[in-house]
């Protein structure tokens, strides 16, 4: 396995930069963030460390020459909006980009992409498969044109009101996971794993491991903390009980989750990725949270 981290915790940050900073801190690998470039619509989003609507050859090998430079991977390209979006225009432009990342890819040198699959909050799951069997088969077959793994992160996207009561993704579950994969049947749909969503759904990430193993092609280390007391005063279907943490700060046990990886034959990265709010007053403090989650995870890997 190797050690990254997720690029959106350096907005500011310009991708040689990046780089620089993985190679300094002895990363293996960076998951680069592809959004449009623009404002972002919520926390972490509209990050773009490569651009790729300005992407031609010679942009292109720039940016294969700063990863030879720095001898640094690139784990994965990622882009998580929301593809299943209910108004047709906004799905369509989330689309075309996602499928212009999935090009950019190989022209990097970059088999992975990673993504949502999307849901319309107001409906139920059953009400968005028509949807997703609609959308879904055109990006899998641009996917498999161009050679390139799709990795689906697990996050409900549920953590607002504009995402009440459904959430933003349908692929939260084991069960959903399985229509998903017998729905698009294809070996370039994989998981994005990250188990800090699976504690607050209250699922056997460890059994998940076991169960979809063969299925994850990235896997994204962030941890969760319950709050008992919230849970409490406002039970499972409201808001504000659990937050993001840096690994080793919340509930995530990580001695099994590496040995069910290990036991699965797990080979690639596994990235860090900060939203622990501990860690947001400064650009030293995001470098900081980088630095510490390196440390702990580090006993697991080498």
């Amino acid at each position: 396995m190797q050690l990254g981290f997720v690029s959106a915790v350096l907005p500011d940050f310009k991708l040689e930069d990046v780089l620089a900073f993985a190679a300094d801190e002895g990363f293996a690998c960076v998951e680069l963030m592809c959004w449009p470039p623009g404002a972002a619509d919520r926390r972490y989003a509209g990050v773009t460390h490569v651009d790729v609507t300005r992407l031609n050859e010679e942009e292109a090998g720039r940016i294969r020459d700063l990863v030879t430079k720095h001898g640094i991977a690139i784990s994965g390209l990622g882009y998580y909006p929301n593809p299943l979006d209910p108004d047709a225009g906004h799905r369509r432009v989330v689309i075309d980009h996602l499928k212009a990342v999935i090009t950019a890819a190989p022209r990097l040198g970059v088999r992975l992409v990673n993504t949502f699959i999307g849901r319309d909050p107001a409906k139920s799951v059953e009400a968005n498969w028509p949807l997703l069997q609609s959308v879904w088969p055109e990006v899998v077959h641009h996917a498999e044109a161009e050679g390139v793994n799709l990795g689906i992160e697990n996050c409900p996207m549920l953590f607002s009101a504009d995402e009440w009561p459904g959430g933003k993704n349908l692929a939260v579950s084991p069960a959903i996971w399985q229509a998903l994969f017998s729905a698009l049947p294809s070996p370039h749909l994989g998981l994005n794993f990250d188990p800090s969503h699976l504690i607050w759904q209250h699922i056997d990430y460890v059994r998940c491991i076991r169960d979809f193993g063969r299925r994850i092609v990235h896997v994204h280390a962030k941890d969760t903390r319950i709050d008992p007391d919230s849970l409490y005063a406002v039970g499972s279907l409201g808001m504000g009980w659990h937050s993001p943490k840096l690994p080793g700060l919340g509930d995530v046990q990580w001695g099994p989750l590496f040995s069910a990886l290990s036991d699965a034959g797990y080979e690639g990265a596994v990235c860090i990725e900060v939203e622990d709010r501990a860690y947001e007053g400064s650009v030293e403090d995001r470098k900081r949270a980088l630095r510490q989650s390196k440390r702990f995870l580090e006993q697991f890997m080498s």
